[in-house]
């Protein structure tokens, strides 16, 4: 397992400086050492003292930056639950760069289905340095939004310490899928008029959860393309961010 930097008051984690990027209640940036370099995570902790379990939150394609507002309400969600949250950034430099460069949706596709067990295992080292923290109740939960919902199925799939995973508008990265013989209790959300991640592909990762003996479900948005709780104005946004909370408050508690 790679090493984790032990220089911080985490235990685990390696204390950068804030990001002013982020909505200003992200209370710390912090570092983990991780296969193919460091993985940053920006923290957001729960006000309730005491050990807590935590959700590790894994962005779209386009990552944090572009709508952190979207992002925040699900870390202000959670943290008003006494969930810890982390916003997870599993793209390596050359992640960033690959991307940059290419100016096909087809190409990127390409380039993702290499580069899935990576992020996996990126997102697992992010998992065993909080799991580390002295504050940790041992129970975490991933939530991936697009490309990482596929991303948070896959570590889940393959890291039997992810305790819940709730996916909006994702699946299990086609690869992967055969080679799947647990997950743990999950949801996705997704919109029936979406034409980025088709809802058969939300519809077959519950299907897969199920016959692996995972509970699963799925919540259908009727008329909702993809990114649907993104917007600000819209009443399913609220939705969404309700049964994500409630999803994990339910699961992350339990003995």
């Amino acid at each position: 397992m790679p090493a984790i930097s032990r220089r911080s008051l985490l235990g685990g984690l390696a204390l950068l400086a804030a990001t002013p990027s982020l909505a200003a209640a992200t209370s710390e940036t912090l570092s983990v050492d991780a296969d193919e370099g460091r993985v940053t995570l920006n923290r957001f902790a729960a006000a309730r003292p005491g050990k807590r379990p935590a959700v590790l939150v894994l962005h779209g394609s386009r990552g944090f930056d572009l709508r952190p507002r979207a992002y925040q309400r699900y870390a202000d969600a959670l943290t008003a639950d006494g969930i810890d949250t982390y916003f997870v950034r599993y793209y390596t430099p050359a992640d960033e760069q690959a991307f940059a460069a290419m100016q096909t949706s087809a190409r990127r596709e390409v380039y993702e289905a290499g580069r899935f067990d990576v992020w996996a295992a990126r997102v697992s080292s992010a998992l065993s340095a909080v799991l580390a923290g002295a504050d940790s109740s041992g129970r975490v939960g991933l939530l991936g939004f697009s490309l990482g919902g596929y991303v948070a199925a896959a570590a889940a799939a393959r890291d039997a310490r992810v305790s819940a995973l709730a996916v909006l508008y994702g699946g299990m990265p086609d690869k992967i899928a055969p080679q799947v013989k647990h997950l743990p209790p999950l949801i996705e959300l997704h919109g029936d008029a979406d034409r980025n991640v088709p809802l058969a592909s939300g519809e077959d990762l519950v299907k897969l959860g199920k016959s692996v003996g995972a509970a699963a479900e799925i919540v259908r948005y009727k008329g909702k393309a993809h990114g649907f709780d993104f917007a600000d104005n819209d009443p399913m946004t609220a939705d969404a961010v309700s049964r994500v909370a409630g999803f994990f408050q339910a699961r992350l508690s339990e003995a």
